[in-house]
């Protein structure tokens, strides 16, 4: 080996563990954003079906017979007007 390469060996060893270090945190970053934007996408589309199915779900409908409430007002409107 040349003098060159002994040197560049020994700075290579002297700074690996600075090296792999920084290469460990920068795959655990990688991994945390993965998982956040894996997170909000997954959140995202259970809004988005959940309104979905909201908006398209049949609307409760009641029927009542009010006949007994309007006799009785329109009862009060002629006693009224007498």
């Amino acid at each position: 080996m040349s003098q060159a390469k002994v040197e560049q060996h020994k700075k290579e060893k002297a700074n690996r563990k600075k090296e792999m270090a920084k290469q460990k945190a920068e795959r655990v970053a990688g991994i945390a954003c993965a998982w956040v934007i894996l997170a909000a996408l997954v959140g995202w589309a259970g809004y988005s079906g959940y309104q979905y199915y909201d908006s398209h779900k049949p609307a409760k409908t009641f029927y009542t017979n009010v006949s007994a409430v309007s006799d009785y007002l329109s009862d009060l409107n002629t006693e009224t007007e007498e």
